[in-house]
C-alpha cells in the first residue's frame, strides 16, 4: 500500500512556548504550533517558529497561514476502490465473483488484514475481482448491507452477497471462503 498526500490550507496557527521545570533550572523553551481546528494538537516545532518549514511534508509555512498535509493510505492496482457511487457498476454488475473489503482508516484491525487482501488480490488475479470501500466516505452501502463491525470481507456472486466474514481472520480463512465460489 503506497501514501498519497492530501494538503489543505488552515488559517495562521497560533504559536506558545511551554518551558518545564528541571530541578532547580528550567529546561529549554519548547515550541509548539497550536491549531484551532485541532481541538488542541500541538506540532513540536524544532527549533523556533521559522522552522516549521523542517517538519515537511506534513506543515508549510506561508504568509496566509499553513499547509497541512496528511498521509492518506491508497490502493495497489490490483484491489480498486469502490464507493456509494460506483457500488452498482463495480460490484452488483460484476461477472464473476466479487470480494469487498469495509474499513476504515482509524480502524487497526483493518490495517492488519490489508496486507492479506492484497496478496490475496495478487494471487486471485483474473478469478476475483477485489474492491476496498471506506465505510466512513460511503456510509450507505454498509448500512444496506449491515455492516456492523470492521473489517468485513463481503463475497458477492451475480450481485447477490454470498459470504461475510467478520474481523481479522487468517489467511486461510479467507481462502477457502473465496474457493467455495469459484468455479
Amino acid at each position: 500500500m503506497a501514501a498519497a498526500f492530501t494538503c489543505t490550507s488552515l488559517p495562521p496557527l497560533s504559536l506558545r512556548s511551554e518551558t518545564k521545570a528541571a530541578s532547580s533550572s528550567l529546561s529549554p523553551r519548547r515550541l509548539f504550533a497550536v491549531s484551532p481546528e485541532s481541538g488542541g494538537l500541538r506540532i513540536r516545532l524544532s527549533q523556533s517558529p521559522s522552522s516549521l518549514t523542517s517538519i515537511q511534508p506534513r506543515v508549510s509555512r506561508s504568509r496566509r497561514g499553513v499547509v497541512v498535509c496528511e498521509a492518506q493510505e491508497t490502493t495497489t492496482d490490483i484491489v480498486s476502490i469502490v464507493n456509494d457511487s460506483t457500488w452498482d457498476s463495480l460490484v452488483l454488475e460484476a461477472d464473476g465473483p466479487v470480494l469487498v473489503d469495509f474499513w476504515a482508516p482509524w480502524c487497526g484491525p483493518c490495517k492488519m488484514i490489508d496486507p492479506l487482501v492484497n496478496e490475496l488480490a495478487q494471487q486471485y488475479t483474473g478469478k476475483v475481482k477485489f474492491y476496498k470501500l471506506n465505510t466512513d466516505d460511503s456510509p450507505s452501502t454498509p448500512s444496506k448491507y449491515n455492516v456492523r463491525s470492521i473489517p468485513t470481507i463481503m463475497i458477492f456472486v451475480d450481485g447477490e452477497k454470498k459470504d461475510a466474514i467478520i474481523g481479522a481472520v487468517p489467511k486461510s480463512t479467507l481462502t477457502s471462503s473465496i474457493d467455495k465460489f469459484l468455479q
